[in-house]
């Protein structure tokens, strides 16, 4: 399954860190970066992080929620947040299902080995519940900027 900009945002539940539960439905009337990463305390995922970590005040500017999402225990989650000083939710999606709703659980081709796991995506929310904006196979330099140009503009 994928989704596309424009279509509506599928809704979910995952247990998030510090032993919460996050739902999409929620959060509606405000915008929402959802962006899934491959897993906690690794090169690309931290600095992909570090930089929404870096850029938080001006997400909140645009009234913009922060949620990062990995196939990663709950327990990992704890740890990579308090390592890095991580102020927003991290979500745990163990079972795979939100990663399959927004399309992003693929067959990975690594050094000639295939296997399955999260293509680094995110997903840009409106505060109706609509997806205005989807990167796939996101390279992290300057995908957070690219990221908060488009929720300012929204």
């Amino acid at each position: 399954m994928t989704v596309d900009a424009g279509d509506k945002a599928p809704d979910f539940t995952m247990a998030t860190d510090g032993g919460g539960k996050l739902s999409l439905k929620p959060l509606k009337g405000r915008k929402v970066v959802l962006y899934f990463y491959p897993r906690d305390d690794t090169p690309g995922c931290t600095t992909e992080a570090c930089g929404f970590r870096d850029n938080l005040p001006d997400f909140s500017k645009v009234d913009a929620e922060i949620v990062g999402v990995s196939r990663d225990t709950v327990a990992k989650h704890d740890k990579f947040k308090a390592k890095y000083d991580l102020p927003f939710t991290l979500a745990s999606d163990e079972d795979g299902s939100v990663c399959e709703a927004y399309g992003v659980w693929v067959e990975k081709n690594m050094y000639g080995k295939k296997s399955m796991g999260i293509q680094r995506s995110t997903f840009l929310i409106d505060e109706k519940g609509v997806l205005r904006n989807v990167w796939r196979k996101v390279k992290v330099k300057d995908h957070v900027a690219e990221v908060l140009a488009a929720a300012r503009a929204l």
